[in-house]
């Protein structure tokens, strides 16, 4: 008799900034983006649970072993007049899949945007990352093809901010 382990999804604590910051790290690594990866424990304590947090946190743990981790914030649609979900990153560490951990995740995400009313539930992958395609195409999400994702950060975003934006 094989014995199941136990799954469990948690909202996360203060106490877990750093074990936050240690998925985020690993995330950047599976994504070959560690080199952007600039947060520190004491920032992401404060964005994520100070006087007025950013975003939110899932743990997913495995026998009480922290094992994955779902951080999403809320967005709005004016085409619905509603709030939105939107999944900034998802991460199960490789020793932990096979178990229905993102699964779980997604699924206690859809609850939460019905619970909060929101319109909609989304999120961007890379394109190479075919295995997360995958995963999401069979929860039944629909890929977006007719956007684009568009961004200004570091220089790009101070000069925006100071009027200097180029030819515009």
């Amino acid at each position: 008799m094989t014995v199941q382990p136990t799954v469990a999804i948690r909202p996360a604590v203060p106490a877990d900034a750093g074990l936050i910051l240690a998925f985020i790290r690993e995330l950047g690594e599976y994504e070959q983006l560690s080199h952007e990866v600039v947060a520190d424990e004491a920032g992401l304590a404060a964005q994520l649970f100070g006087e007025r947090p950013r975003a939110e946190v899932l743990i997913a743990e495995v026998d009480g072993i922290a094992a994955g981790f779902a951080l999403f914030f809320h967005n709005f649609s004016t085409f619905l007049g509603k709030p939105g979900l939107y999944l900034e990153d998802l991460f199960v560490r490789p020793a932990c899949r096979g178990h229905g951990l993102g699964k779980r995740l997604m699924v206690r995400l859809a609850q939460i945007a019905v619970e909060r009313d929101c319109g909609r539930f989304e999120w961007s992958v890379l394109d190479w990352n075919t295995p997360a395609i995958d995963f999401y195409r069979s929860l039944g999400a629909a890929g977006m093809d007719e956007w684009t994702v568009q961004r200004v950060s570091g220089d790009a975003l101070r000069a925006l901010a100071e009027g200097d934006s180029g030819n515009a």
